[in-house]
């Protein structure tokens, strides 16, 4: 049902907008969101960050059928070239259109001053002709190891290798050239705080569709959330399950799923503690990319449409807030960013 919903929606373009703040609104009927310039992006997508190479295909073809629209990628995933094989296949036997898709992947803080180059080789590997938004992954240049090499360089300290040559906003402006060139439809940025996304509004020409955040019952990041919705950026949760499992293995970070309200919910609505999870992010009005390799999570993690938390029920997981990031880069790059 859902699959033939997206199929008969299609994710065209609008009129711009006057306001963009105005126009970003959640179209709850059309489970899509509309960016600040007039594109639409489907609240749920899937995250394919660890993602399996081997199990890329099955996945995405799978998940489709489901009804997924939007997929989440990045050069640093180095994935790209699996995820565009499976995307062909969906392509070529008809089983979804181009328009149909809403395709992201990221800029890495490698190719910071290849902008153009960086973009074309996700492309070339993604084997599409344009992408439905292109993100900034961290807001930090480091020193370039070549384009689609991704790597995050560490100095004779073991702390990362910063480029202190490249701006924040000459990256921007490259990212804008990409949209005038029509090789990008959106733009936008990702792990960025209040501070940093103040500053790209003030130097964008092109103002960001998208602030891609970590941020889940634990880690809410309620006056960001704010900010960027305040001033027409589409909040993004990059881990709304709070990283579950793979941030337990990799940072040794907890999850949310195991605690007890969101299970005392999961109970009440007759749902899993995921889809409550999921759920409370798409009623905040942002978007969700959960990531799985389970076949039955795929489902169950889209199946977030026929039921809506009430009032209270979303002020309890409102007042469940840690401030308690999972998702811990400074693990590898002997260097807080988010100090």
């Amino acid at each position: 049902m859902f699959s033939l919903f997206f199929l008969l929606m299609g994710l065209g373009h609008w009129p711009y907008p006057h306001h963009s703040s105005q126009f970003l609104r959640y179209e709850r009927k059309r489970m899509a969101i509309t960016l600040n310039n007039g594109f639409k992006m489907p609240v749920i997508g899937l995250g394919v960050w660890r993602m399996q190479e081997q199990q890329i295909k099955d996945l995405i073809l799978n998940s489709i059928k489901i009804g997924y629209r939007h997929f989440d990628c990045a050069a640093d995933y180095k994935n790209e070239a699996e995820v565009g094989e499976a995307l062909k296949e969906a392509l070529d036997s008809g089983l979804v259109k181009r328009e149909d898709l809403f395709i992201t992947t990221k800029l890495w803080n490698s190719d910071h001053g290849h902008v153009l180059e960086a973009c074309k080789d996700s492309l070339k590997k993604l084997q599409l002709t344009y992408l439905d938004l292109y993100l900034v992954h961290f807001p930090v240049a480091v020193r370039h190891t070549g384009v689609g090499n991704t790597s995050s360089p560490l100095g004779d300290d073991g702390i990362l290798d910063m480029d202190t040559t490249i701006s924040l906003e000459t990256t921007w402006h490259a990212m804008e050239d990409l949209v005038s060139s029509g090789l990008v439809r959106s733009i936008g940025i990702s792990n960025y705080d209040i501070f940093l996304t103040r500053d790209c509004l003030a130097y964008s020409k092109i103002k960001p569709a998208v602030n891609q955040i970590e941020t889940h019952p634990y880690f809410q990041r309620d006056s960001l959330v704010k900010f960027c919705q305040k001033h027409g950026i589409c909040v993004t949760a990059h881990t709304p399950l709070g990283g579950a499992t793979a941030n337990t293995e990799w940072f040794g970070t907890v999850s949310c799923l195991d605690d007890q309200v969101l299970k005392g919910l999961a109970e009440k609505y007759k749902k899993t503690v995921a889809q409550i999870a999921l759920r409370w992010g798409i009623q905040r009005n942002t978007v969700v990319i959960p990531k799985t390799s389970k076949q039955e999570r795929l489902r169950e993690n889209f199946q977030v449409f026929d039921f809506e938390l009430s009032k209270e029920d979303m002020e309890i997981i409102g007042s469940m807030d840690k401030k308690y990031r999972t998702n811990q880069p400074a693990v590898f790059w002997g260097i807080d960013l988010y100090a």
